[in-house]
């Protein structure tokens, strides 16, 4: 099983954005080290506790800072772009890092309204063109637009062999349903939709249609973890999340809490089963565990790979997590670059 990584680049209280910044290049590094697959980067826009608004600026920077890994956003966020200026952009990571870039496509707005619409120019983005915006996107990228295509003569630069891998990302049906039908890959984001995921990505299976870019289809699940030495220490670390993510259902828009924080906070009753609702789309405790864990819902859902996404009070206890992880999985960082091109 493959094993992969997603950064949403958190900022720490009392850390700056730069620090958050300096800590996924060093996570990178590490995970690069430790035998992951391949290493995401995450779209927000004026979210205090995420730093990374342009994934697609930071995989150029994490891609020349590691070797083998591939290297991809999860995920780009189509409807703010112009199809054409994002496969430009991808086109041109793709020529810098050959075989090792991944072009993970959303559709969330990926923050609040009033942001939505400053990053959208004055105008709040809608998915009713998605589709279509994919289906130029991969035709910009590929060179196959149709001959009765508009823009049919527009090149997408640079031009060449080889493209990036592309992913529609989700955490409903819509997505997976159109992945399937295009002849995609498609990642199910369990840490925000705990329910439901299983259906959806065996129904991107069965209703599969191979395209020029994909025989058969492959799909990853990306699940929340923090492991821990022990259940304990782990329910300890998890404290962080608990309460990010009760600060994001009530509109506050701070930082992650550091450890001292999120343990001292006193919740109410109503606030505890706000925490244990969350918890359904989180996976908390020792490695042996989580692993096993991991195995069961990638037979569960049908998940070719598994992506881990991570956040705790400080980022030391973040990479230990991760470390575990990859113990506990066997993970190898020997690697080699072909093998991770050709996956």
């Amino acid at each position: 099983m493959k094993l992969s990584v997603l950064d949403q680049s958190p900022i720490i209280d009392g850390c700056s954005p730069a620090r958050a910044v300096a800590e996924t290049l060093a996570l990178a590094r590490a995970c690069e080290q430790m035998g992951y697959h391949r290493y995401w980067l995450a779209e927000h826009h004026s979210t205090r506790a995420l730093a990374d608004p342009c994934p697609e600026i930071l995989v150029g920077r994490v891609a020349a800072a590691t070797e083998r890994m591939r290297i991809g956003t999860g995920g780009v966020l189509l409807p703010y772009y112009s199809a054409l200026k994002v496969a430009e952009q991808f086109r041109m990571l793709e020529t810098l890092f050959p075989g090792r870039i991944d072009l993970g496509i959303g559709r969330a707005p990926g923050s609040d309204q009033r942001t939505a619409h400053a990053v959208g120019g004055g105008r709040y983005p809608t998915a009713e063109e998605f589709p279509q915006q994919v289906v130029d996107l991969v035709g910009f990228l590929d060179g196959t637009l149709p001959a009765d295509h508009p823009y049919a003569r527009v090149v997408a630069q640079p031009a060449g062999e080889g493209a990036p891998q592309v992913w529609l990302l989700g955490s409903s049906g819509y997505s997976g349903a159109l992945a399937a039908h295009l002849g995609l890959r498609f990642s199910f984001a369990h840490f925000i939709s705990g329910h439901g995921g299983d259906g959806v990505m065996r129904a991107y299976r069965e209703h599969w249609q191979a395209s020029a870019r994909e025989a058969t289809p492959y799909s990853m699940l990306t699940v929340f973890c923090v492991c821990g030495d022990s259940d304990a220490e782990a329910e300890r670390l998890a404290a962080a999340i608990d309460l990010r993510r009760l600060r994001q259902e009530k509109g506050i828009n701070l930082p992650v809490p550091t450890q001292a924080d999120a343990e001292a906070y006193a919740y109410s009753a109503i606030e505890r089963a706000v925490v244990q609702r969350n918890r359904a789309r989180t996976l908390i405790g020792t490695a042996d565990r989580l692993r096993d864990r991991l195995l069961g819902m990638a037979e569960e859902f049908a998940a070719d790979e598994m992506m881990v996404l991570t956040i705790t009070g400080d980022y030391a206890t973040r990479r230990r997590s991760y470390e575990r992880l990859a113990d506990a999985f066997g993970l190898s960082g020997a690697t080699s670059a072909r093998d991770t091109a050709l996956a």
